[in-house]
């Protein structure tokens, strides 16, 4: 890499863009880690071939993001995006990692976790073998290494959102209130649960160890029940009764040629639209323009327009190169008629708010 493409990516990460490609990211991993991040796609692309070996589907990644300060005093979001993670994996881009991290309390957690959640994970001793533990141990020596930092404040926090991508396995790690969507022809499927104190089995939880949920709030301060930092509210390191914990909870899906893409935001988001709305809005834009960083802005601006009161990140993945298509639905009565499937979804996103 040049000097010129460093002096680039800098200019591009003070932006509050990530790097995208490869090179940007030789200060992440090394080249062991390099290596073991070849070895995983490698293992599942085993994986993918059938017996035959007849070619079978595989995503090609290209994402879009944004982010806007919103109603809020002050920026606390980070969020990064890389559509390929291998410097000597082929063109198609057969992996990928993205993140969305939501602060409080200062920048300084979100900002530790996104520089150093990825390297986290493919150093765990558990990776590529076992890609979910590895990503387990990460959020936790995360939480770990953030509270040693003595030129951070550990009292601020951040939850935690990520995607890891190989082939056409997708796996989704959230601790907090962050949700990852994903867009199937039109239909809005969760790939994550929002950790909010009041959630039964949130509450269960952190009742359990003591703790309080006091009119929506963690032991009366925090809105969330899971988050990397916010030292001030747990025990010492190595506990494990703390009510506030920054253990993940991870989901898997093998993409298929109905998933078209992925949404990503904070729940400055979602406090004012629901899944279904936001994927509705998203595949009718990309069927427009298919640009995804255009439908993130467009995302962003529809929830600037309900008023949210949070800081606003988005970041939307592409599955392939081409628009979502239209669908046709039909629908059997006495007068044949032919009613799209983006009517219906739009019908059923308004009514969702």
């Amino acid at each position: 890499m040049t000097e010129t493409d460093t002096l680039d990516d800098t200019k591009q990460m003070s932006k509050g863009k990530p790097p995208r490609h490869l090179s940007a990211l030789h200060h992440i991993t090394s080249t062991t880690t390099s290596s073991r991040l070849q070895v995983a796609v490698t293992a599942d692309l085993d994986v993918c071939k059938s017996p035959d070996e007849k070619s079978v589907f595989l995503p090609v990644y290209r994402s879009g993001s944004c982010a806007e300060q919103g109603a809020k005093q002050f920026m606390e979001d980070e969020h990064i995006c890389i559509d390929d993670l291998g410097p000597s994996l082929d063109s198609s881009s057969l992996s990928a990692f993205y993140g969305v991290f939501d602060g409080h309390g200062g920048t300084d957690a979100s900002l530790f976790v996104r520089k150093n959640i990825l390297r986290f994970i493919v150093d765990d001793s558990y990776f590529p073998l076992c890609v979910n533990k590895a990503i387990k141990n990460a959020f936790l020596k995360a939480d770990y290494q953030f509270a040693d930092d003595s030129s951070l404040d550990i009292s601020s926090g951040t939850t935690a959102l990520t995607a890891l991508i190989f082939g056409r396995r997708l796996i989704v790690a959230n601790a907090g209130d962050c949700r990852a969507v994903l867009g199937r022809r039109g239909r809005a499927i969760e790939l994550s649960k929002d950790h909010k104190p009041n959630c039964i089995t949130e509450k269960t939880r952190i009742e359990k160890l003591g703790g309080v949920v006091y009119d929506g709030y963690l032991n009366g301060q925090l809105s969330v029940a899971r988050a990397i930092g916010d030292w001030h509210m747990k025990g010492p390191k190595g506990s494990s009764d703390c009510p506030l914990t920054p253990e993940p909870e991870l989901r898997e899906a093998e993409l298929s040629e109905d998933d078209e893409f992925l949404i990503m935001g904070c729940d400055g988001l979602w406090d004012v639209m629901s899944s279904q709305c936001a994927v509705t809005i998203a595949r009718k834009e990309l069927m427009i323009h298919n640009d995804p960083e255009r439908c993130c802005r467009e995302l962003v601006r529809e929830a600037l327009k309900r008023n949210t009161c949070d800081n606003l990140t988005v970041i939307v993945v592409c599955f392939s190169p081409d628009p979502p298509q239209r669908i046709e639905v039909r629908v059997e009565s006495r007068v044949r008629r032919s009613i799209s499937a983006e009517g219906l979804n739009l019908l059923k996103g308004v009514l969702d708010g």
